[in-house]
């Protein structure tokens, strides 16, 4: 049996937290380097390029060695090249991996590696192939990785059984709507603000207060 922590233990413990700043701060908080996120939203909703949006912001963070993006779904093809390409994902080029439809059991193999990437992005649940306790046992396998996975929607919620019991399992939860995101987070307090995408997009879309 584990020892029951004090309240001292508790406050005591040093976390690694990513030091979000800006409008990133106001979406997210200050969030953990390891756990579980989901992104879920319909096509065309820009889930893609906050995606990699999210993922140029962390890999600039000198805490991390590198970021790796699962393409499972698009693989290598001419949409995600476009989509890097947006971010301007070069300028973070020593940090990023792009996985053209890696397995999930070859992931593993990777990441057991040193200096293996910290935060990895499977795109997406549906491909992905895993149901949830495999979901789980993946969480336990590797307890300091961050694992952000994307999801299609079945109207606002995540589409299938597996993402819809990964978005309860998610310390950030980010559903993607007219190139913004709204965005759930255990480390926030109150209410979150959208974190928008692409601005011209989304004011067409949601209005002006979008923007504020």
């Amino acid at each position: 049996m584990k020892q029951a922590l004090t309240v001292k233990n508790v406050m005591k413990k040093n976390r690694e937290i990513f030091a979000f700043k800006d409008d990133w701060l106001k979406s997210f908080g200050m969030p953990e380097r390891s756990g579980s996120w989901l992104i879920w939203g319909e096509s065309g909703s820009g889930k893609t390029s906050f995606a990699m949006q999210l993922v140029k912001y962390l890999a600039q963070f000198p805490e991390i060695y590198r970021v790796a993006y699962n393409s499972l779904e698009e693989g290598n093809s001419q949409s995600i090249k476009m989509a890097i390409e947006r971010v301007g994902m070069i300028d973070v080029a020593d940090k990023f991996w792009l996985l053209d439809m890696e397995p999930i059991e070859e992931l593993k193999v990777r990441i057991q590696r040193k200096r293996s990437p910290q935060v990895l992005v499977i795109e997406s649940v549906q491909y992905m192939g895993l149901k949830y306790p495999e979901y789980v046992k993946l969480r336990s396998e590797f307890p300091d990785k961050l694992f952000i996975f994307i999801s299609h929607a079945d109207g606002r919620n995540p589409q299938g059984r597996t993402a819809k019991a990964i978005r309860f399992d998610a310390f950030v939860k980010i559903r993607i709507e007219g190139y913004a995101a709204f965005v759930v987070s255990r480390y926030r307090d109150g209410r979150d603000k959208p974190f928008v995408i692409w601005p011209e997009g989304a004011e067409l879309y949601h209005g002006q207060t979008i923007l504020i």
